[in-house]
């Protein structure tokens, strides 16, 4: 469904299979109390999450987590939601905004110790374009959008198989806000999108406002990975893209690791090294797209909400 954005998971490596592997010293059963209720579950995700800090390792580092074994399937994907419905995998990796958490089939665990960091969705914009009024009406949209949001959105999308533009739409009109044209145009705003559908419908959503502000808008959307929008915005071939405030943090900086749970901050040191580019990210959205982990609302370990439920015992 959608790319990986320079994401600490890495790219989905299905082709290592499906064996279960024991824990081992990432987090087996050996360290493990054995009453602890994470010990009795089998985790599934991507072939590399065992080793990475907002994967499993970090389930084990944060929230003490040891279970009895993990599953090697894909990142969030169909692999790991089938498996999870058959009961082969007890606890999965899906995105925190996947349209699979409208059919109500899944729980999506708290992470109530803030293992991952801010994801959230953030307008990174040119300066120069950046006035008051659009600056207003982003920051605006953006407190409005919500995680929820994002997940009925992708339902409408995955599910529903609506065009961007139409799902944009309806947000807006629900959200009271006009997506016609009146008057003599305030100027023009290229937006821009990554090449996943949330991308694109947000993308829309900040387009059409905009448009209904008075501003002429183009919209060049499915442009491909950060590795190529973030550079077009730069070089002034769009103006405006949605884009998630911790993975673009650490793409400025290369990997240093400066981003944080905490929203404001990650979008404030973001913006350290957007202002010499001459670009802006504007404020964070409550909504996020970031790694969460859940179970199956009917299966055993559905009565549980959060991450820290896991570390009690059975």
């Amino acid at each position: 469904m959608r790319i990986k954005r320079i994401f600490v998971l890495g790219a989905s490596m299905v082709a290592l299979g499906l064996v279960t592997t024991s824990c081992g010293s990432t987090g087996g059963t050996s360290s493990s109390s054995p009453t602890q209720i994470a010990s009795q579950m089998t985790l599934g995700g991507p072939p590399e999450c065992p080793t990475r800090p907002f994967c499993q390792a970090g389930l084990v580092k944060v929230y003490g987590l040891n279970f009895k074994a993990f599953k090697p399937l894909d990142a969030g994907g169909p692999l790991t939601k089938a498996a999870l419905d058959r009961g082969d995998i007890d606890i999965g990796l899906i995105f925190s905004s996947d349209s699979a958490y409208s059919t109500g089939k899944y729980v999506q665990l708290q992470d109530d110790k803030h293992l991952q960091n801010a994801d959230n969705v953030v307008p990174l914009i040119k300066s120069t374009k950046a006035t008051a009024d659009v600056t207003a009406l982003l920051n605006e949209i953006d407190g409005k959008l919500t995680t929820q949001d994002l997940i009925a959105l992708n339902k409408s999308s995955d599910v529903d198989k609506q065009d961007p533009d139409v799902i944009a739409k309806k947000w807006l009109t629900d959200h009271g806000y006009s997506t016609s044209a009146s008057g003599s145009s305030k100027g023009t705003i290229t937006v821009g999108a990554l090449n996943f559908p949330e991308s694109a419908i947000i993308a829309q959503i900040y387009g059409q406002a905009l448009k209904g502000a008075g501003y002429t808008i183009n919209f060049k959307l499915n442009l491909g990975s950060r590795e190529v929008v973030e550079p077009a915005l730069e070089k002034g071939d769009i103006d405006l893209f949605p884009d998630y405030a911790a993975t673009e943090l650490e793409f400025q900086n290369k990997g240093k690791g400066e981003a944080t749970p905490d929203a404001t901050a990650t979008v404030a040191k973001l913006n350290t090294y957007l202002d010499p580019k001459g670009l802006k990210a504007l404020n964070a959205s409550p909504a996020v797209d970031q790694n969460a982990f859940a179970v199956l609302k009917s299966g055993k370990y559905g009565k549980y909400t959060k991450l820290s439920d896991l570390a009690g015992s059975a």
